[in-house]
C-alpha cells in the first residue's frame, strides 16, 4: 500500500512506442484469429448501457487534445455522424456544422447533448448496419468507443458507405474503458497496437485512402483531475483516421 520512489524499464521503454502500429514487410497484421471480440459480458448491450453515465471519460487535457485533432480534421459546414455518441460531442464550439447526427445507446445521454440535430439509438453490435442512406455525411467521429465494436469489420464497410466521396473518419481511443464490454484484443495489445489494429479495420475495407495515426501521451495531468495524486501523466490519446475516395480516384 505505500508508494515511493520511481523505476524506468529502459527495454520497455525503447521497444515501445510509434512504429508498433505499422504493418511488417507491409503484410497485413492478422487480429482477427482466436476470437478477437469475445467480452467478459456478452450479454446484450442494451442493459449495460440502460442507465446514463453522465460523466466524463477523459480527463480535460486529453479532451482538449481530442478537440483540437477534431479541429483540425472536420471541415466546417459538414454533415458529422457522432458514432457512438453521449453527452458531449467533442467538437470545438466554434466549429460550424450543418448536421450533427449522435448515434449512441442510452437515449438520456443523448438528449443530454444539446450540440445534436439529430438522436437515435441504436445497437452496432447487434445489427452493424448504419440507418443512413449512402453518401449522407461528409465526416464520421467515434470517441473513446471503438474498442467496444464486436463486429468492427461490418461498420467499418458501413463508415464507407455512409460517408460521401472525400468524406474522413475518424477514431480517437485512450487507455481506459468499460471492462466487462472491452473485446478482448484490446486488452492483450500494446496502446500503439490499438491503432494498428484500428489501421486494419480501415485497411480491410479496401476503401480508404490517406490512413494515418496521431497520438499524445506522457503530459502532466491537470492538477484539479480526481486522479491527480495517483497518476501524474494525462490520459493518453490515439487517432486514426482515413478519407473515402472521391470518385475520380475510384
Amino acid at each position: 500500500m505505500e508508494r515511493g520512489g520511481t523505476m524506468r524499464d529502459w527495454l520497455e521503454i525503447l521497444g515501445s512506442g510509434p512504429g508498433m502500429q505499422g504493418q511488417w514487410l507491409d503484410r497485413p497484421t492478422e487480429y482477427f484469429l482466436d476470437a478477437p471480440f469475445e467480452r467478459q459480458d456478452s450479454s446484450p448491450d442494451r442493459v449495460f448501457y440502460e442507465a446514463p453515465r453522465l460523466v466524463q471519460h477523459l480527463d480535460a487535457t486529453a479532451r482538449a487534445h481530442v478537440t483540437e485533432l477534431y479541429n483540425r480534421l472536420i471541415p466546417s459546414s459538414a454533415s458529422v455522424l457522432d458514432l457512438m455518441s453521449s453527452w458531449v460531442s467533442h467538437l470545438p464550439d466554434d466549429l460550424r456544422v450543418d448536421q450533427l447526427v449522435g448515434l449512441g445507446m442510452n437515449s438520456d445521454e443523448l438528449e443530454q447533448n444539446h450540440r445534436l440535430t439529430e438522436r437515435l439509438v441504436h445497437d452496432l453490435n447487434t445489427d452493424p448496419e448504419l440507418p443512413f442512406p449512402t453518401n449522407t455525411f461528409d465526416a464520421v467521429i467515434c470517441t473513446v468507443s471503438v474498442e467496444y465494436l464486436t463486429r468492427p469489420l461490418e461498420v467499418f464497410e458501413e463508415l464507407a458507405r455512409v460517408l460521401r466521396p472525400g468524406g474522413i473518419a475518424v477514431m480517437t481511443f485512450s487507455n481506459r474503458w468499460f471492462q466487462p464490454k472491452v473485446i478482448r484484443i484490446w486488452t492483450e495489445l500494446h496502446e500503439f497496437e490499438r491503432m494498428g489494429l484500428v489501421m486494419e479495420c480501415f485497411n480491410q475495407t479496401g476503401r480508404f485512402i490517406n490512413i494515418e495515426t496521431w497520438s499524445s501521451r506522457g503530459l502532466p495531468r491537470p492538477y484539479d483531475d480526481k486522479y491527480y495524486s495517483d497518476l501524474p501523466y494525462s490520459d493518453p490519446v490515439y487517432a486514426v483516421w482515413g478519407y473515402k475516395p472521391t470518385s475520380k480516384m475510384m
